[in-house]
């Protein structure tokens, strides 16, 4: 029953009318009968009220109308909520507007995540995003109890363990954050019907993203933008991102409360990597710790590099440095431990009265390059998949598991050098050190430079191997920290020519490229120890090194480290030629053309271009 804030406070003065008198302060009883106004108006059983009567403090002197004005006063408004809060992507509690309108006018409220045992069993997921997912829960629920209240770990799957929560708590709201991939937007469709067959109001919140998705395109005509320019122009007319909320206080849980027993935890507590099926023997170093205070503290630490920040171009940072080049909050904005309007207007801060760099280079340009795929994600049907996409050329990438292999799987052949071995995978590799040592990285920590992707993608793709982008995508999606559905499609698009970037014809070299940031292969012989040996003059190329220079180093190439899979100079120029032939056919389907080709166009720089070291 909705019940308006007037009609509320006549029904309510009637009911207390009869069970308050002026020369007693006591509260007198409470009519056991269902249909009771009071029970109606607040949608608590005959206990609840009587608790929450309990708390209040009743003057001495009733109103003019014989009502204690406290009485009423705290009952007109007495919370009338139980509210589930849905955690999925945005595990944090600043910039949560969802989780604040959880709170509002609310009596009970459960924070619940959905750990649905399906995925652990069936995704290939790395045991590092794992760790740092249980990481990122466990500083949910510490920094929950600090305003009184807890995070309950839910296991089962949404549609079926919903209708059991909303009968067991007897929830009226539920809130979340909105989320745009296809499989998000599906599950909470069905969530949604579920809370209607229940009388459960549902708010869903946009924080995931500066932007709402949804109205970008509908500002597009409709369409997703599909140039980064074209993004900038549609925002512009938006405005700037909205101001990021402020994180929930005590004071939002004043008349809240969270119903929590010892023995929850056994029940909702956070998982253990076992429960997960994980080993934790395979775990990588513990460079990134996951969780939304690690996030503020990363954040704080980098916003204070003024000179830094205002200088900041993607393109000048090195993909193969020691230690990284560049922020490595992606995994935290990933998981929601840090809103991407907090980074967003933290860096507006530090630009104000100051010189800096501008998009796409900038830190405020990486931020849009993320609502750039998103949006693209959100917008174009079967975005990660080649076929029945629409942005996306058709081509006629080869099946060969062996290159696949290759390029995926790493053993690392000096046990101890670093944290992680993998010894039940095999030692192939692909025999270009650049490319191994990436892929090494990658697997071992969970996380490499953005140009570093770059390397390894184009080299999989048109570059060397001509295996289909969606094979990459799959490895980036188990092994990456900040796998993050709409990026990691997006890019691999990008990346492999396949859509938004149509200059084929420029290919990273394995052996260059990597040369331009770090001559001595220090990056090589890190992720490399077989290698570490070798002279800078041969680290990139050690097939090419004399037999007596490789007895020396201790690795004889083609015995502890095998030869190039493939001949870069040669296979190169062929994918060229193919991906030409897979342009001409598109274009007569009025798909997109290289430009550099199309006439009477003049050509200008593409934002790839960028990322050329000079």
């Amino acid at each position: 029953m909705v019940v308006d804030d007037e009609e509320k406070a006549n029904i309510l003065n009637t009911f207390f009318s009869t069970v308050f008198t002026v020369e007693n302060e006591m509260l007198g009883e409470i009519p056991r009968n269902n249909e009771n106004p009071i029970l109606r108006v607040t949608n608590l059983t005959q206990e609840e009220v009587r608790n929450r009567l309990n708390k209040i403090k009743i003057d001495k002197s009733p109103g003019p109308d014989g009502i204690h004005p406290r009485v009423l006063r705290e009952l007109t408004t007495m919370p009338t909520h139980r509210s589930i809060h849905w955690f999925r992507k945005g595990l944090r509690l600043h910039d949560n507007p969802a989780l604040l309108a959880a709170m509002r006018d609310c009596d009970e409220l459960h924070p619940i995540f959905i750990l649905d045992p399906w995925f652990p069993k069936n995704m290939r997921v790395s045991v590092n995003r794992w760790r740092f997912l249980i990481e990122s829960l466990r500083d949910l629920d510490e920094n929950l109890k600090r305003i009184n209240s807890r995070l309950f770990v839910v296991r089962g799957k949404p549609a079926e363990v919903f209708p059991q929560l909303f009968k067991k708590w007897k929830v009226t709201r539920l809130t979340f954050e909105v989320d745009t991939e296809p499989y998000s937007r599906q599950r909470d469709a069905e969530v949604e019907k579920l809370a209607a067959e229940h009388n459960v109001e549902v708010i869903q919140k946009v924080s995931n993203t500066l932007y709402d998705a949804d109205r970008v395109i509908a500002e597009n005509n409709g369409k997703p933008p599909l140039t980064y320019v074209r993004l900038q122009t549609v925002l512009s007319s938006i405005g700037a991102p909205k101001r990021p909320c402020p994180a929930p206080t005590d004071e939002n849980m004043r008349d809240c409360r969270t119903p929590w027993k010892s023995s929850y935890e056994e029940i909702y507590g956070i998982p253990t990597l076992e429960e997960l099926g994980q080993d934790p023997s395979k775990l990588g170093p513990h460079l990134y710790p996951g969780g939304e205070s690690e996030a503020l503290q990363r954040l704080d630490l980098h916003m204070r590099r003024t000179v830094w920040v205002c200088n900041f171009k993607k393109p000048d940072t090195e993909p193969n440095s020691l230690t990284p080049s560049t922020t490595v909050l992606s995994p935290y904005v990933k998981f929601g431990c840090l809103s991407a309007r907090v980074f967003y207007w933290r860096l507006v801060e530090i630009y104000r009265g100051r010189k800096h760099s501008s998009p796409p280079v900038s830190l405020h340009g990486q931020l849009l390059w993320r609502e750039f795929y998103y949006t693209a994600g959100a917008g174009i049907p079967n975005f990660d998949k080649m076929v029945g996409n629409s942005a996306c050329v058709q081509v006629d990438w080869d099946e060969n598991k062996e290159y696949l292999e290759a390029w995926r799987e790493c053993q690392l052949m000096c046990p101890g050098c670093l944290v992680m071995t993998v010894s039940d995978l095999p030692q192939a590799r692909t025999g270009f050190p650049f490319i191994d040592a990436i892929m090494t990285q990658l697997r071992t920590e969970g996380w490499i430079h953005h140009l570093a992707r770059h390397a390894v993608a184009c080299f999989l793709t048109r570059g060397d191997l001509w295996i289909s982008w969606e094979e990459g995508q799959k490895v980036f999606e188990e092994l990456l920290l900040d796998a993050d559905w709409s990026l990691n499609a997006g890019n691999w698009l990008w990346l492999s020519a396949s859509a938004f970037f149509h200059r084929f014809f420029r290919v990273y070299s394995p052996v260059a490229f990597g040369k331009k940031t770090d001559k001595n292969g220090d990056y090589i012989k890190k992720y490399l120890p077989i290698l570490r040996k070798f002279p800078a003059e041969y680290i990139y190329e050690p097939w090419k090194s004399p037999r007596s220079v490789q007895e020396r180093a201790s690795c004889i190439i083609g015995k502890d480290y095998p030869k190039p899979i493939v001949e870069h100079e040669t296979v190169s120029k062929r994918n060229i030629q193919r991906m030409k032939a897979a342009y001409a056919r598109r274009s007569g389907k009025d798909g997109p053309q290289s430009p550099s080709k199309k006439k009477g166009v003049k050509r200008t720089a593409s934002v790839a271009e960028f990322f050329k070291k000079k």
